[in-house]
């Protein structure tokens, strides 16, 4: 098999598909998979594609579908120009006065080409890529803050990737509604002459000093993306540490708590701990039951047993919900079971004052025959 054969395996629409749209859709398939593909999405590519997923592609997929037709040229002809238009309409004379000729030759309108009225250029193209992009995104996230996803890497990348695909889709039609000599294609011969000639044979110094400004715009608004996608700010450290029970509905609530076991009775709690550290943070639990005495607001203890321990590690913004059975070992009244969390190994002896986070239940534990 060829790779003719093999390009005929594709869909008609993808087989189609102007270069300049097909590249659209393959950079935007890249994004994805540099994004949401285990291992891939620690590298470099998910920034690189990254930018230009968020800079270029939306805003040019949707110039591409507002103007499918190609840009027009300069309106002022050269000498050439108009020695060939000027002997074109002597080429042919014009009909006797009178005749039928002559009244059909007055009756149909003139029609004449003006390229400039429909289409734009490639520069202006480019630019308007760039600039449509840097505000389809934030109006994108306005819009997503306002539903249940809200301003998620999840949302975001797929809203987006929604956007730039049904652009195509819309530019490909427009396209190919056209007749083939009006319809746009990518002429990169003449985008690089013509941007040597811009950026650096400018008509007067006016533009030389918009040139230099487009470009400081651009690496500007390049820059600070960039910086922003590969060195996110940091906010609050913090790990979030709570207990819950299940409710007759089986979801997860903080409610329920219990308030008297039997000795060796169970109650089954879920323990959770959410790491917003921005590093990777071992995290280690210990449960003790503690005989106390309260005197205003000073608690003491007078004595601790350790109920369980467990271990966990968890990733930047990621959560754990650990299932624990809590089994006192002794009767009391107003005993407290306290859990206390501390990041790494604990101390010997594990007490609130040397925990990172600390929760406690009060409970009255009764032998199995009555209170």
């Amino acid at each position: 098999m060829d790779r003719r054969d093999v390009w005929l395996l594709l869909p008609r629409p993808l087989r189609t598909l102007p270069a300049d749209l097909a590249a659209v859709v393959l950079l935007t398939a890249i994004t994805l998979v540099s994004v949401f593909v285990p291992v891939i999405n620690d590298t470099p590519l998910r920034v690189v594609f990254g930018l230009g997923f968020v800079l270029f592609l939306p805003g040019y997929a949707f110039i591409a579908a507002l103007f499918p037709e190609a840009g027009g040229h300069s309106s002022s002809g050269t000498a050439d120009d108009t020695a060939d238009s000027a002997t074109t309409s002597t080429e042919k004379p014009s009909a006797v006065p009178g005749t039928d000729a002559a009244i059909a030759e007055a009756e149909t309108p003139t029609r004449t080409s003006d390229p400039d009225q429909e289409g734009i250029d490639g520069i202006e193209r480019v630019a308007l890529s760039f600039g449509l992009s840097i505000a389809i995104v934030p109006l994108i996230g306005l819009v997503l803050n306002f539903t249940p996803w809200g301003i998620r890497l999840v949302p975001i990348v797929v809203t987006v990737a929604g956007f730039t695909l049904s652009s195509v889709a819309v530019a490909a039609h427009r396209r190919h509604a056209l007749p083939p000599t009006d319809q746009f294609s990518v002429p990169y011969q003449t985008w690089i002459s013509t941007a040597r000639a811009e950026l650096f044979e400018p008509e007067s110094r006016t533009d030389s000093a918009l040139n230099v400004l487009l470009i400081a715009s651009l690496l500007l608004a390049i820059g600070s993306v960039g910086y922003a996608v590969a060195v996110p700010p940091q906010g609050e450290q913090f790990s979030e540490f709570y207990l819950l029970t299940e409710n007759p509905d089986g979801e997860l609530v903080a409610d329920g708590y219990p308030e008297q076991l039997e000795r060796g009775e169970q109650a089954d709690l879920t323990v959770g701990i959410s790491n917003n550290e921005y590093e990777r943070t071992e995290y280690t639990v210990v449960v003790q039951l503690q005989e106390v005495t309260q005197e205003g607001n000073e608690t003491q203890v007078i004595d601790r047993q350790e109920l369980d321990r467990f271990t966990t590690t968890l990733d930047h913004n990621t959560t754990h919900h650990e299932q624990h059975q809590l089994a006192p070992t002794r009767t009391g009244e107003d005993l407290r079971v306290q859990y206390l969390l501390y990041e790494g190994d604990p101390p010997e002896t594990p007490t609130q004052e040397t925990a990172y986070r600390d929760l406690h239940l009060w409970i009255d534990v009764v032998d199995s025959a009555g209170q």
